[in-house]
């Protein structure tokens, strides 16, 4: 996502907070997409049962929430931070 901001910035001219806006847009449906189909993939290991079930549901609960809050965090947090610390770059021209 800061990749993105920062080459919106550079190819596009916009300021650091419509350009991350613009990246969080345009990068939403990947990071959901690749965090659902992680959780979804560990759903077995969570509902497993039998010899050696509880090790796999613990195993698979840490993917998940793991999975979960980090995308939490690149949602909200990394688009905060940019903001506060990104530097803007120069427009260039091709």
């Amino acid at each position: 996502m800061v990749d993105f901001a920062n080459k919106i910035q550079q190819h596009e001219g916009l300021d650091i907070q419509a350009a991350i806006i613009k990246a969080a847009t345009l990068r939403l449906r990947p990071i959901l997409m690749t965090t659902a189909a992680m959780v979804l993939g560990v759903v077995p290991l969570i509902l497993a049962s039998g010899a050696g079930a509880k090790s796999r549901f613990d195993i698979g609960l840490v993917i998940a929430s793991g999975m979960l809050v980090g995308t939490c965090f690149t949602l909200f947090v990394v688009p905060t931070m940019y903001t506060f610390f990104a530097k803007k770059h120069d427009r260039i021209e091709i």
